[in-house]
């Protein structure tokens, strides 16, 4: 117990950059009180003192503003960054080196009886006011985003963002490629896309490419009627900036600025 708890102090210097010395942490951190609680109320619970592990427990939620089920289980080196707003329920599971900061929940979506709060792996970070709902799974190292509301289970190191909680993951080249003809077209695909079906965002993504492969197709048809000597009236396109394309030769800005070239020719 002892050890734990000394654990539970001092991964908070790893942790909020605020912390000062120990004494600062342990009379100052609602959070740090709140877990020092819950381990006595969970040690009752597991004894069938229900009773009084759930008032010990409301104790801490009066002085702390965090609110632990003593049914919940919970990690080592726990901590609860600001603490306000903190709600855990009865069956949830929380693993080693896990964070919450303040307005998490990690609630429940039945009324039946079991398994019905969420499950934290290893080394997981949920920022404020994010809301973890039902029997699902955040794997070890996975990450949440501030106000977002998960539903599904979240593979290892993943991270979740957004109402409900969709996982981030960095934009590849082509997605960079389909936002710039987007752009151009004059919509925002990306915004578009975020809150359509998948089939429907599948399809706008194909529509983009087409139009990418056109304008490649018809630069070169350009070139090749130059070449042979015709004349083509061609208004410039607007200007398409081409960080999106790594420099590409089918990007708008070196079509347009070779068709001014070729006309001034």
């Amino acid at each position: 117990m002892f050890a734990r708890i000394r654990e539970d102090i001092y991964c908070i210097f790893d942790r909020d950059p605020a912390a000062r010395n120990v004494f600062e942490i342990v009379t100052t951190y609602p959070g740090l009180h709140a877990v020092f609680i819950h381990h006595v109320s969970h040690w009752l619970w597991q004894r069938g003192f229900k009773w009084l592990a759930r008032v010990l427990s409301n104790v801490a939620r009066l002085f702390t503003g965090v609110e632990i089920h003593p049914g919940a289980t919970i990690g080592r080196r726990f901590f609860i960054d600001h603490g306000m707003g903190v709600v855990i329920g009865e069956t949830a599971e929380i693993g080693d080196d896990c964070t919450l900061y303040h307005g998490v929940t990690l609630g429940g979506t039945s009324w039946q009886k079991g398994k019905r709060h969420p499950t934290l792996g290893n080394d997981v970070v949920i920022g404020a006011g994010a809301k973890i709902l039902g029997p699902i799974t955040l794997a070890n190292g996975a990450r949440v985003g501030s106000n977002a509301v998960v539903v599904k289970d979240v593979p290892a190191g993943a991270t979740v963002t957004g109402i409900p909680g969709r996982i981030v993951t960095p934009r590849k080249q082509q997605e960079k490629r389909r936002e710039e003809i987007a752009q151009k077209l004059g919509f925002d695909a990306y915004g578009a896309t975020q809150d359509m079906p998948d089939p429907v965002a599948n399809a706008v993504n194909r529509v983009l490419d087409h139009i990418h492969l056109m304008d490649e197709r018809m630069d070169k048809l350009c070139e090749e009627v130059h070449r042979l000597g015709g004349q083509l009236e061609m208004v410039p396109l607007p200007v398409l900036k081409t960080e999106g394309f790594g420099g590409m030769e089918g990007s708008s800005e070196h079509s347009a600025k070779r068709d001014t070239e070729n006309l001034n020719s």
